[in-house]
């Protein structure tokens, strides 16, 4: 799977695959976790009588406890080593998952999912920072797409599968049993990794308290934020809660339909984080970088997100599995971003850009539920109050990637180097 070389004296290809494997067990879980609400909204909505705002709040509390942790995530991870900070914090979401499963009503589900989105907040950072500190440039570009690839996998598994599994063991059940996987992929984490770097640990402990100041004031990390709040944010926002609806709401399928809808869109990231991992190496030695890709391809995504506003209930789930598709190229900023700092900092750049991702994502998520229970409450139809709803998301999206247009003086920064430590 993973063929280049690391960084010298680091893990040969055997290991690396092997904790590539191991930490990609643990992100399809939380990527599974992530997105099964959308699943699951007309379950909640029928079983709990939640209503548009309650679902997005209930959605976005993972995002909210997954947001909260990232700063202190970072500087652990890079102070206590990846391996020891996500096998602690994955036993944090089982416990989640197991009072999600047990809850009796929305408070109590909202802790619970808070619990958990803190719990598998460290799921892609902590290999995200192994990778920068054992691998190389190219590799990391490859691996992470294929995290993603993962975490596409685990939300894939969050739509028809979990469906499937409804009437078998009813939503706690299913809960339940994740917790349990929880466990299991702790284990493989602890005999399949290896011991964090001692080396780093003294590097990142003996580093300015000011180091999220320094992550914060980069220019590339400017240029960046916004792209993702709204753009990578909002992606996985609509993938994860809202797409669910619209094809239930707007485009009158059947909650089975909608699964079989969400099916598709998570199989068409799948495959494009896998080609994206597959391109990159020959695209960054043939001169684009990240920073030149996405210039390239966000039109086509704001396109045609536009697009499915003007078609509307014409707009399926093939129109929103390419708006998926055209906006992953948003996801080449984040090993980027961790390449623009030393590797002292590559916990904190991470964790930080993370941080504004996914309070995108509860921003996001929620802003759209509140602003569909207001407008239908003013006696506007779903297709209308839906157009204006995400009108205003792609409003946001356009200003975002205006924003690194006219910043682009910080673009050289993000091309790979091979020998930053």
């Amino acid at each position: 799977m993973i063929v280049e070389s690391p960084i010298a004296g680091g893990p040969g290809r055997r290991l690396m695959v092997q904790m590539f494997l191991a930490f990609a067990f643990a992100y399809f879980f939380s990527a599974l976790l992530r997105a099964v609400t959308a699943t699951l909204a007309p379950t909640f909505s029928n079983e709990l009588g939640l209503g548009a705002g309650a679902l997005g709040l209930l959605a976005g509390a993972y995002f909210l406890g997954f947001a909260a942790m990232q700063l202190p995530l970072g500087s652990a991870l890079d102070r206590f080593g990846p391996k020891r900070v996500l096998m602690v914090l994955l036993a944090v979401a089982a416990v989640g998952c197991a009072c999600f499963g047990a809850a009796r009503d929305l408070p109590q589900l909202l802790v619970a999912r808070l619990l958990i989105g803190v719990g598998v907040s460290a799921c892609l950072m902590a290999p995200l920072t192994c990778y920068r500190r054992r691998f190389g440039p190219t590799a990391q570009l490859r691996t992470n797409s294929w995290m993603l690839m993962t975490g596409s996998l685990g939300m894939l598994f969050s739509t028809l599968p979990v469906q499937w599994l409804l009437p078998v063991l009813g939503w706690r059940g299913l809960f339940l049993a994740v917790a349990v996987l929880l466990l299991v992929s702790i284990a493989a984490i602890a005999f399949l990794v290896p011991r964090d770097d001692a080396a780093h640990e003294s590097s990142a402990a003996a580093a300015p308290n000011g180091g999220y100041r320094e992550v914060l004031r980069h220019p590339v990390f400017v240029r960046m934020a916004p792209l993702g709040f709204f753009a990578y944010g909002g992606m996985v926002a609509m993938q994860s809660l809202w797409i669910g609806p619209w094809l239930t709401q707007v485009a009158g399928h059947s909650p089975g339909g909608a699964a079989r809808g969400l099916f598709i869109v998570n199989l068409s990231m799948l495959v494009a984080f896998l080609c994206w991992g597959l391109l990159m190496p020959r695209l960054v030695r043939s001169g684009w970088d990240a920073d030149r890709i996405i210039a390239r391809a966000w039109p086509l995504g704001v396109a045609c997100l536009g697009a499915i506003l003007w078609f509307g209930p014409a707009a399926g789930a093939g129109a929103w599995a390419a708006w998926c598709v055209l906006t992953s190229v948003v996801s080449l900023s984040q090993p980027a971003v961790a390449q623009a700092f030393p590797s002292s900092l590559a916990g904190r750049a991470l964790s930080a850009f993370n941080l504004v991702i996914f309070a995108g994502v509860f921003a996001v998520q929620w802003g759209i539920g509140l602003a569909l229970d207001a407008l239908r409450a003013l006696g506007w139809a779903p297709l209308s109050a839906y157009r204006a709803s995400l009108g205003l998301f792609l409003a946001g999206c356009l200003l975002a990637f205006l924003w690194a247009h006219w910043h682009r003086g910080a673009a050289a920064v993000l091309q790979p180097t091979a020998g930053r430590t």
